[in-house]
């Protein structure tokens, strides 16, 4: 029987139940073993936790703001597509950003009012982000590389959205979940979402078992005979 109905109902549980670690020992089994990205992709505050459908935006280096010569229109465009990308933003969705060099911020404060109102479920940047006062304070979560001032006007575009992109050697597509918490930064691809959070609640469940076992006095490894869970 699936336990879960909608997306809604699927996070909620992630939220309440679950941890990145079950869902990556899931996928593990499923022979997914190169789902976490890079942990030097941290959250803003330990506490944040994220959970979505990827919305993913294709960032690249740039030299200057605007290039008014440039061949293709896009270079004369600051900034590039980045506020039609943060706009399309759905409910439930994560803007999720990779392409560039770790030499600017690839979000900010204003950035995460928006995608709040669109009822966004966070941001995750390979690289950094600013603003932090005002996103702690907006409490949207955000991972990153960690926070750095400098601006992408003039240093970085957004060339694409809604596109697959390759974040940390991790293939990201459009509508993949993305599951953070302190511990890391999980893909899970859609074929695999059912079978993952599907594995990871019966684990979940199971473990709590374990720990009253283990609370009890029984030694790990009759505990994992009989759990097979550790």
């Amino acid at each position: 029987m699936k336990l879960w109905n909608n997306d809604n109902e699927l996070f909620e549980i992630a939220k309440k139940e679950l941890f990145t670690a079950l869902v990556g020992d899931v996928l593990d089994k499923l022979g997914y073993l190169h789902q976490f990205v890079s942990p030097d992709i941290k959250p803003l505050r330990a506490d944040m936790v994220v959970i979505g459908r990827a919305m993913p935006v294709l960032e690249a280096d740039v030299f200057c703001e605007v290039a008014p010569d440039a061949h293709l229109p896009l270079m004369k465009q600051p900034f590039g597509l980045m506020f039609e990308a943060l706009d399309q933003l759905q409910e439930n969705e994560v803007y999720i950003c990779s392409g560039s060099s770790p030499r600017y911020a690839l979000w900010g404060g204003l950035m995460s009012t928006r995608a709040l109102k669109l009822k966004a479920a966070g941001a995750v940047m390979d690289g950094y982000s600013r603003d932090t006062p005002e996103i702690l304070r907006l409490n949207f979560p955000t991972f990153s590389k960690g926070s750095y001032a400098q601006d992408q006007g003039p240093r970085g575009k957004v060339l694409d959205y809604r596109v697959p992109i390759e974040f940390n050697g991790v293939l990201v597509r459009p509508g993949d979940i993305v599951y953070g918490d302190v511990d890391g930064l999980l893909i899970i691809p859609k074929e695999a979402e059912e079978a993952a959070f599907a594995g990871a609640i019966e684990k979940a469940r199971g473990e709590k078992h374990v720990q009253k076992a283990l609370e009890e006095g029984m030694s790990t490894v009759d505990a994992f005979k009989k759990f097979g869970i550790m």
